[in-house]
């Protein structure tokens, strides 16, 4: 029995490739590419992100509403603003930051809605384990 990944013919379709290869990002893109999806993989910077769906805050408003340290968020931010996936404003004393853009709202937008079309637990990575004593 073949397996998913398994071609049954190899058969390399050249032009195919060729097309998918011409419109492959550069190397430093997708290496920059995943270094920003990494940086969305961490729950705390992602509710910061979400919070920033609602229009531009300070450290103070995003720790209060994620519910982590000033200094955890500001950490989270800076390194969000090295990617430039957030922006900041001063005034006076006071650091406002927003999303940077639109691309970084319909990338999560998408998600959120993408998320929403299954339910978690259809996902096996997100299956509770049986418990201790189901086979009793």
């Amino acid at each position: 029995m073949l397996g998913l990944g398994d071609c049954s013919v190899r058969i390399v379709d050249r032009d195919r490739v060729a097309i998918v290869a011409a419109a492959m990002p550069a190397e430093n893109d997708v290496a920059e590419l995943a270094d920003i999806f990494g940086l969305l993989a961490d729950p705390a910077r992602l509710r910061l992100l979400v919070a920033l769906l609602e229009g531009e805050m300070c450290v103070c408003d995003l720790a209060a509403v994620s519910g982590a340290s000033e200094s955890a968020v500001s950490h989270h931010l800076r390194l969000l603003r090295a990617h430039r996936v957030v922006h900041v404003r001063r005034a006076g004393r006071m650091a406002y930051y927003r999303l940077a853009d639109a691309h970084v709202r319909m990338l999560l937008d998408v998600a959120l809605t993408h998320i929403g079309h299954a339910p978690a637990a259809a996902h096996p990575e997100h299956a509770s384990p049986p418990p201790e004593n189901a086979h009793e």
